[in-house]
């Protein structure tokens, strides 16, 4: 069974967990938030991408 779901609902179902049940601040969010953003427009981008794709093929099964 495969369920689609967007990656902006999912990480804002952890923010909010995280918030409500682990007693994280929620300007902490913010900022890691936004160092997602800048890290996207580095040069290591590619490399964060591509290990996260091995870790989602790992935790999957997948093996090309």
């Amino acid at each position: 069974m495969t369920v689609s779901l967007p990656l902006v609902l999912v990480l804002g179902l952890v923010a909010w967990g995280s918030i409500r049940f682990l007693g994280v601040r929620p300007w902490l969010v913010v900022v890691i938030a936004l160092f997602g953003f800048y890290l996207a427009d580095t040069s290591l981008a590619p490399v964060v991408d591509s290990g996260t794709r091995s870790g989602v093929d790992i935790v999957n099964g997948d093996s090309d």
